[in-house]
């Protein structure tokens, strides 16, 4: 086994929001603020968020949701009809080396991703916007419930490490390509909350 680390920067090309979870309420204050480091109060992107957004991509990009019912993809589900097409269905089994099985056949997950810090060179920068939102009423044309969304602006960068386990049995190039796959999927998608209206939008600039 030898694991092969992907490491660059996730650029925003818009305002991000990925939210923090945070229901306490304040008098004037952000009604949707963005998640944190606890010990540096400093906006990140946490892998779980990254890695959960490239699985689910991928799984569209191969044409496998709709057979799922919702849930993560599985080996269970390798019977069905639409992987008589032989890419599809190695497009599928690599999706599954590289994420995981819960049915075991493919083996552990093969991936690990990191949380993003900021990266040095944006320390430095305004880390923080307040995005005021609102709802048309459709009869008055007037704007009503308005919220303030707090998102971290574009041009700050983030760092990104992401590790791939390889085994003897891998194909190295399959699960690295299936990786930047993701990559490009992210990039013409969003991440984060809120894509419907702009946020999210980023570049990946992968480290030589």
């Amino acid at each position: 086994m030898k694991i092969v680390t992907l490491k660059g920067q996730i650029e925003l090309i818009s305002g991000l929001h990925i939210g923090g979870g945070d229901d306490t309420m304040k008098i004037g204050g952000i009604d949707n603020g963005v998640i944190k480091d606890i010990n540096t109060n400093k906006p990140y992107i946490p892998g779980s968020s990254l890695k959960g957004k490239i699985r689910s991509l991928l799984e569209w990009n191969i044409g496998v949701v709709g057979i799922g019912d919702g849930n993560p993809f599985n080996s269970k589900l390798l019977d069905n009809a639409i992987f008589d097409d032989n890419t599809t269905k190695q497009n599928a089994e690599t999706l599954l080396k590289l994420f995981g099985d819960k049915e075991g056949q493919f083996g552990i997950t093969r991936i690990s991703v990191g949380d993003c810090n900021l990266s040095d060179e944006s320390k430095d920068m305004i880390l923080s916007e307040a995005k005021y939102e609102n709802v048309i009423n459709r009869q008055s044309g007037t704007a009503e419930h308005p919220r303030q969304t707090e998102r971290v602006p574009a041009g700050v960068k983030f760092d990104f490490d992401i590790r791939v386990k390889v085994f003897d049995e891998d194909n190295e190039q399959e699960l690295i390509d299936m990786v930047k796959k993701g990559f490009e999927l992210v990039e013409s998608d969003y991440l984060g909350g809120n894509g419907s209206r702009g946020y999210g939008r980023v570049k990946f600039i992968l480290s030589e």
